[in-house]
Parts: structure tokens; sequence; C-alpha cells
């Protein structure tokens, strides 16, 4: 799933206009300007191996492709390397006069809209938008998750239901966890109807809850599950832990504290870990992040947790999964911290 923002971006002009057009927008946003041998100026860079092949490279390394010029030449030159909306990176096209910014491909998840809608306020263009539920005044399911950091079972099927359900008129209900209310208020949510409990619905055509929570409770219409990725585990092993015995006793503590597996946001350890198979492997099974802290920086926070001096002498810190999951969610801990078999695991919420 793309749920990157618009941090990396590269653009792309071919004619002089193109290029005194970077130049302005290069001046007001950051990004890395590519133009033809002959018209290079200082600040642009040069087609490496080809217009074509720079695009397709730049597809694949950056978070935003801008093109100046026709909406066709980008669509060419891009069509062997798209996928999927939620993988591609934003592309945005716009005319040499500055008049028209059209948000191509990757709208919501890959932030194609937003980044439209930023450019043409720079330029003071007209921003061109097409996605359905945009054009219909509606938010829509995929730019809900990324706006909450989320994941989903089946993703790519429960945009393509929830959203045909919002553009057609349909009644669709959201509910969150009273922790997410906050975060909700924050996000673009036209279209869905609030639900205040799943006990009492009202008449629904379905409903998306957005829950860490590993079960819901019975519901008796079409419902989604929106999973904001919150939980950071901090994770102290023996050498060589085996790494079906490290994902067994994680997925069995993750499930003692109810929550989902998708929720996981993070892995961390000292940084002596680093190279670990167990905890690498878990991180690429979860699909996340592991980060590894010093034991300099461990020690600040293992008064808080208990220690060992085995694991003091071994590693220069007495306690290494509570102090990295404190760190991970800036000390929010959840629950006790599980012990068994030379593993121990602690887990935090981050924000």
């Amino acid at each position: 799933m793309n749920t990157a923002k618009p941090e990396s971006i590269a653009l792309f002009c071919l004619t002089p206009g193109g290029v005194e057009l970077a130049k302005r927008l290069s001046a007001l946003l950051p990004m890395t300007c590519f133009t033809r041998d002959e018209l290079l100026e200082p600040g642009f860079l040069p087609f490496d191996g080809g217009f074509a092949h720079a695009a397709r490279t730049a597809f694949a390394r950056d978070s935003a492709l801008i093109f100046i010029g026709a909406t066709g030449i980008a669509v060419r030159v891009l069509a062997p390397a798209i996928a999927d909306k939620f993988s591609d990176p934003a592309v945005i096209v716009i005319d040499e006069r500055g008049q028209h910014a059209i948000s191509l491909l990757s709208g919501h998840m890959g932030g194609a809209n937003a980044l439209t809608i930023k450019l043409a306020g720079l330029l003071g263009a007209d921003p061109v938008i097409t996605t359905a539920t945009d054009v219909n005044g509606l938010a829509a399911l995929d730019t809900l998750a990324v706006a909450l950091n989320a994941r989903m079972e089946n993703f790519r099927a429960a945009v393509k239901s929830v959203n045909q359900l919002l553009v057609s008129g349909k009644r669709v209900g959201l509910w969150c966890d009273p922790d997410f209310h906050e975060a909700l208020s924050r996000c673009d949510v036209r279209g869905f109807i609030p639900v205040a409990s799943l006990q009492s619905l009202p008449p629904l055509d379905g409903v998306v809850c957005i829950s860490l929570a590993r079960e819901l409770p019975a519901i008796d219409i079409a419902h989604w599950k929106l999973v904001p990725q919150r939980i950071v585990a901090g994770i102290g092993c023996r050498r060589d832990t085996d790494s079906a015995l490290l994902a067994t006793l994680f997925a069995r503590h993750m499930a003692a504290h109810d929550f989902d597996p998708l929720a996981l946001k993070a892995i961390g350890s000292i940084a002596l870990k680093k190279e670990e198979p167990a905890i690498n492997a878990l991180a690429t099974a979860y699909r996340v992040p592991f980060y590894t802290f010093s034991a300099e920086a461990l020690r600040e926070h293992e008064h808080r947790f208990t220690s060992s001096d085995f694991v003091r002498q071994t590693v220069g810190v007495g306690s290494v999964s509570g102090p990295s999951a404190w760190l991970l969610s800036e000390g929010n801990i959840s629950g006790e911290t599980l012990r068994e078999q030379g593993v121990t695991i602690t887990l935090g919420v981050a924000h």
C-alpha cells in the first residue's frame, strides 16, 4: 500500500517555457529538476540515459513526479512503469504557461491531489482533480487510510467497495475507538455517517470501523476495519534466537493485548541486535521498520523497568525491550513485558 507523502519530487521539462516555470516552482518548493542538455541551466540536471529512462527511474525512486508539458507525453513515457494506485507515486502535469495543474496518477494514496492543489496555489493555476469522490465533494477510504496511517485486510477490494458506495449515494457509517476521536476530527470524512455505537447502528449500507482491536463486536451489515499503525514493540533476545519462536511469542503477546497485527508500526532493540536474523525476519513479515538504539540511550530509561545483571554484563544495559518500547512510544507503554525462553517483548502505543 502506498502511503507516501510527496517528500521527494522530480520535475521534468522539455521546453524553454517549461524551464522558466520549473525555476519558479523550484524556488518555492524543494525538488530536483531535469531537462534536455541544450536547455541546462544552474540547478538543473540532464536526462541520464534519455528522457524516458530518467522519468521511469524517478517513477521508481521518488515520491512525486511533475511534468511540465502535454499530458500525453507523460502518459506515454510512464505507461510501461505504471502498476496501480496503491503503489505508484504521485504524478502531476502542468502546462508550460502554468494555467492548469492536473492530478494524473495516485491522487489519493500517492498524494497527487493534495500536491496538485498546493502547486496550483503556488502558481495561481486551476487544479484539475478528476477522482470521483473528490468531484462529488466526498471523502474516500484510501484518503482516510493515508491520513490515519492505517492498514486494512483486502485493502484494494475495500477501497473499491466503500468508495463506490459513497459516490452512489449509499449510507456508509464511520465508527472509531474513543482513542481516535481527536485524530478523526482532523480528517476529511465528508459523505460518511458518524456512528456512536456499533451496538445500535442507524440504517446503513455498510460501516467502516477504525480500531486497534483484534476483534470487533458482531456486526450484521457489510463492514470494514481500518487499523491505524500505532503499536510499537521493544524486543530483546538471545543471539540466534529461533525466528519461528520469536514470531510465535510476538503474535501471542499482541493477541493477549487484543491488538490487531496490522496495528504494528515499528520494532526496536539495542544496536548490537541490528543484524539479529529473528528480529529482522519479524520486521519483514509485518512490513515495519526495525530501529536500534545505543546502550547509552537505553540506559537513560532502564530504571523504569526490571533489569537483569546478566543482560547488563552482556550488552551494557540491564533492560532492552522496555527502554526500546519507551523510546519508540515516547513513554506510552502498554501492559506487562513478556519474558519467556530468552525473549523479552514490551509493547507501547505511539501517537
